[in-house]
């Protein structure tokens, strides 16, 4: 796999590359499974473990902003790993006790829908 990285700093590789439609930004929704660790390998949330799909609107502001960056340019079908450094995650705030201050995070997200 190739690891690629975004202006902004996100780390990204493509474990499976979709076929289906394309996530291009704004006025679109996508419908994802995600599993989210720290850079240490403690998971911290899964989708998949809820057995329920999450869905946000892109580019709104709704997640982080990593998520919002790092599925552009995924296509339906396709499972992307993303590290995004803690600026674009929850920063020095952290999120309760789950994620400390600082912390880089790794999610791998399978892109199951995108719609408009």
């Amino acid at each position: 796999m190739t690891t690629h990285m975004t202006e902004s700093g996100i780390r990204y590789e493509d474990i499976v590359t979709g076929e289906g439609k394309m996530a291009t930004g704004l006025g679109q929704t996508a419908i994802v499974h995600y599993t989210g660790w720290l850079e240490d390998g403690t998971k911290f949330d899964s989708s998949k473990d809820q057995n329920k799909t999450f869905s946000f609107p892109i580019a709104c502001g709704m997640v982080i902003k990593g998520w919002d960056e790092g599925i552009i340019g995924m296509q339906e079908g396709g499972t992307r790993k993303l590290t995004i450094p803690s600026e674009l995650a929850y920063g020095s705030a952290g999120a309760g006790d789950v994620i400390p201050p600082d912390a880089t995070l790794i999610f791998e997200i399978e892109l199951i829908e995108v719609s408009e």
